[in-house]
């Protein structure tokens, strides 16, 4: 029987705060934050989405509203207009815009899914207010300052533990530090609205000239140095967003072990997966006999499609085809170098694709690769794989184990290895019934809003106890 939408008397006001938002941005957490957001208001609570935007063309620190497919957002100009490494995390001038955010809004919970972009402070902002906050745990960007994915990209180094020397020399190096220098070149040089809308131009439409120009401007006007000490007082600071938020959701058993051996008391933590809206029926893309392999995802180091290639190389040209799904513009560097490493094989590279089109891409392959470098959380992509029924073959390594079961809905290889992922792709074509499709079952974003709405009203219940205990 299928429950109804709470009555008005139970009605919740719900702010969901990540680093940035749909439409412009589309990665894993975008995607499933608005899923999210549009499962809660259509069970009848009031959700309304905080997000931060780079934009040099707006003020730094200046927010703006409006919708996005019906749900309401603010968001927050963040042009990286700091002077200490200290506000890139906790700024005075956006914490008090964030509190003007939370009385406008008055939210009865928030719930956290990025503070990138935004401030540490926000937790205990809203606990200032009587707010209670719950967290997903998408990625290590709490603990990573360059990005979440603890990698050093300078090095292609997957960092295991949180080393403070290595943070601050990968800090650095990271586009991060770029972000920091281009607005101290603005400060120095005169028509520096006319610089930003002109930087704001080229970040669209020319990103690796862009990336260039940053890192010249990074060369020109360096930010602060960062050193260990800073590595370690942030990673204090991190501490206090554990005191401050009631309840952290990890969705793979491995984060949530990484985050406990971090810090983040187990008492706080819920190990509980995302959910998923179903796929569009499609019909499925005729083959030509050769095995169809797929990546879908963003074209970055530390998702390992060099790898992917590397290991393709090593099979028979005639028997298979590769597409590269994903944004040929964000790293363009990287994709250079993976066009040379595909020079003479069949490898497409097909781009990007928009959200209505998701169905249509797993329908035109036979499996789905996801070569990891880094500890993964519970990606998106193998969810829809397997929603469209297509097995997947993942690197050994953080919560694509958890999901994957090796010989049953995929296949398991050692992580960094191209040999050990040829030999992983060469059963499926010596062994093509490994090759089926079959649906595995996957939670609904209806009933992940059913579980999230059980515990907003859990925290919600202890804070009033708590402030009633005062």
């Amino acid at each position: 029987m299928e429950e109804s939408p709470p009555t008005p008397a139970s009605m919740m006001r719900i702010l969901h705060a990540i680093h940035d938002f749909l439409p412009r941005h589309r990665a894993g957490s975008e995607i499933y934050a608005f899923e999210l957001c549009r499962a809660l208001a259509a069970r009848g609570h009031q959700v309304h989405v905080l997000c931060a935007e780079y934009d040099p063309s707006r003020p730094h620190a200046s927010l703006s509203w409006r919708w996005h497919e019906g749900i309401p957002v603010t968001e927050l100009v963040n042009n990286w207009r700091f002077r200490s490494f200290d506000e890139t995390y906790a700024s005075s001038e956006l914490g008090d815009v964030l509190g003007h955010v939370l009385a406008a809004v008055h939210p009865d919970v928030v719930h956290v899914h990025n503070l990138l972009n935004l401030s540490f402070q926000l937790p205990a902002l809203a606990a200032a207010r009587g707010t209670p906050t719950v967290a997903t745990l998408h990625d290590y960007t709490l603990l990573c300052p360059s990005g979440g994915q603890r990698v050093h990209l300078a090095d292609e180094h997957v960092c295991l533990d949180i080393e403070p020397e290595r943070c601050a020399r990968c800090f650095g190096q990271s586009p991060f530090a770029s972000q920091m220098a281009l607005p101290m070149v603005g400060r120095r040089f005169p028509g520096s609205g006319v610089s930003g809308r002109l930087g704001m131009i080229l970040r669209r439409r020319w990103p690796r000239l862009a990336t260039r120009l940053g890192r010249a401007a990074a060369a020109a006007a360096p930010g602060p140095a960062v050193t260990p000490s800073d590595i370690a007082r942030r990673l204090e600071t991190v501490r206090r967003v554990f005191d401050a938020v009631e309840l952290f959701a990890a969705p793979s058993a491995a984060l949530a072990r990484d985050f406990e051996r971090f810090g983040l008391p187990p008492h706080k933590l819920e190990v509980s997966d995302y959910g998923f809206p179903p796929l569009a029926p499609c019909k499925l893309a005729p083959g030509d006999g050769r095995l169809r392999i797929g990546f879908v995802g963003t074209l970055v180091w530390h998702k390992g499609a060099h790898v992917l290639i590397d290991a393709v190389r090593q099979l028979p040209a005639e028997r298979w085809e590769l597409t590269l799904y994903g944004s040929l513009g964000t790293f363009p560097d990287y994709v250079a170098r993976l066009r040379k490493l595909a020079t003479g094989l069949p490898v497409r590279f097909a781009g990007g694709f928009e959200r209505e089109k998701v169905a249509e891409v797993y329908a035109a392959i036979d499996v789905l690769v996801v070569p990891s470098l880094w500890p993964e959380n519970s990606p998106l992509v193998i969810h829809e794989a397997f929603m469209a029924g297509l097995p997947v073959v993942g690197s050994r390594l953080g919560g694509t184990v958890d999901l994957v079961r090796d010989g049953v809905n995929g296949l398991l290889y050692d992580a960094f290895s191209a040999q050990d992922l040829a030999r992983t792709l060469r059963r499926l074509l010596d062994e093509p019934d490994l090759v089926v499709r079959q649906a595995s079952p996957v939670k609904t974003v209806a009933e992940d809003a059913r579980e999230w709405e059980v515990r907003y009203r859990n925290v919600c219940s202890r804070n009033g106890s708590d402030r009633e205990a005062e």
